[in-house]
């Protein structure tokens, strides 16, 4: 597979792309016309279709540059149309996810679609639960290939007369070890002048990079942040989210608090809900106990099946008891139902399908491996043995 070396047109500042304008020696309205056709409604994936455009400036911008970065993309629908999986395949073959998410008006909720976007290709956090961590780590996201998936879903949305009305940062990677062009996207797509989406409708989702999360407080953005967070003990976020042995989980919720205190926004902590594994009663009230007092929300979120690990998710009326130990300790609570499933909807879960099949031998013995390590770390067992990963199919 060949890379397309002309770079993404919407990963372009407004002062590049007037710089740009400027050195084809046309006038500096040129480039209101360019942005326009890029970001109204998703914008137009074709120079030749920008018809302010003289022929040839259409000519130029198709030259130097791509008006698309996310290319064969694969749709799948489920709930009824609710649900909307997509597979995008990017100029050097890595694929990635996006999802999204229609939520019809109700009482005095207002209808609302929410997408769901990637920051990398494949994930280096590896948790256990989750298929993009089977894949392994591809590589970062330019910036033109975040807002790009943001840029198919209006065009999408745009044919039946509707619009984006949120971005979650939760698809596949973690987005702060993509900091840089991942704050570039966010302020792209926040720009009233590029995608004009209001801060406070975009949400950024880390496993726990703590020196991220401090370089964001000290930025003070308006996004909401939220922390994949899945257990309060660090025996057992050792197991489910391996950054937990470089930064353990009171200093993750230490940054988020600060974080919180400094800007006002409330943190939203996500939490896997996983049979038998994180859903005791001594999990409840150890997240209790972290959060209590806190500017703080929590989503409690029954887990989707991932075909290689050993473990289901929590029977509904034990995630109810879950919440209702938070709930007294005075921490905000919600349990989110799960959307999808039949098409797979997890993150991950489509490009790892297409990345085939791994041998039975090693899903037989990363499950053994994951059983061990969650009994132990049930236990209150910490092992310097990092939980069983399954990339190249072997675990």
């Amino acid at each position: 597979m060949t890379t397309d070396a002309r770079p993404g047109l919407s990963g372009l500042t407004a002062d590049e792309l007037a710089a740009w304008v400027k050195a084809q020696g046309e006038p500096s309205f040129r480039a209101r016309q360019i942005s326009d056709a890029i970001w109204k409604d998703g914008g137009t994936t074709e120079a030749a279709e920008v018809r302010t455009l003289p022929g040839h400036l259409r000519v130029a911008l198709e030259r130097d540059f791509r008006l698309d970065t996310v290319h064969d993309s694969e749709i799948r629908v489920a709930d009824g149309g609710l649900t909307e999986k997509v597979l995008h395949r990017l100029d050097d073959g890595e694929l990635i996810e996006s999802v999204l998410m229609h939520y019809p008006a109700r009482g005095a909720s207002r209808e609302r679609h929410t997408l769901c976007i990637s920051s990398q290709a494949g994930c280096a956090v590896g948790c256990p639960f989750c298929a993009t961590g089977e894949l392994g780590f591809g590589r970062d996201l330019e910036m033109a290939e975040i807002v790009d998936q943001a840029r198919h879903a209006a065009r999408r949305l745009a044919t039946d007369r509707k619009r984006l009305t949120n971005i979650v940062f939760m698809g596949m990677g973690e987005p702060l070890l993509n900091l840089d062009r991942v704050l570039a996207a966010v302020e792209a797509l926040n720009d009233p002048k590029r995608f004009g989406l209001g801060a406070r409708h975009i949400t950024v989702s880390t496993s726990g990079v703590v020196p991220g999360i401090r370089r964001l407080t000290a930025l003070g953005p308006q996004f909401t942040l939220a922390i994949s967070l899945h257990a309060a003990r660090d025996a057992l976020r050792d197991v489910l989210v391996p950054l937990n042995r470089r930064w353990p989980v009171a200093e993750v919720v230490d940054a988020a608090r600060d974080h919180a205190h400094a800007t006002g926004r409330r943190i939203s902590y996500e939490y896997t809900m996983i049979g038998g594994v994180n859903d005791t009663d001594l999990d409840a009230r150890a997240l209790a106990d972290l959060l209590r007092g806190d500017h703080a929300h929590v989503n409690l979120i029954p887990m989707n099946q991932v075909a290689h690990t050993p473990w289901q998710a929590s029977p509904m009326p034990v995630i109810e008891t879950f919440a209702a130990v938070l709930l007294e300790a005075g921490v905000g609570t919600t349990i989110r139902r799960n959307r999808g499933q039949e098409v797979g909807a997890a993150c991950g879960q489509l490009a790892a399908e297409r990345a085939g099949e791994p041998p039975a031998p090693a899903v037989a013995r990363r499950r053994e491996r994951l059983v061990l390590a969650s009994a132990a770390a049930l236990r209150g067992e910490r092992s310097e043995e990092p939980a069983p990963a399954m990339v190249g199919g072997e675990p």
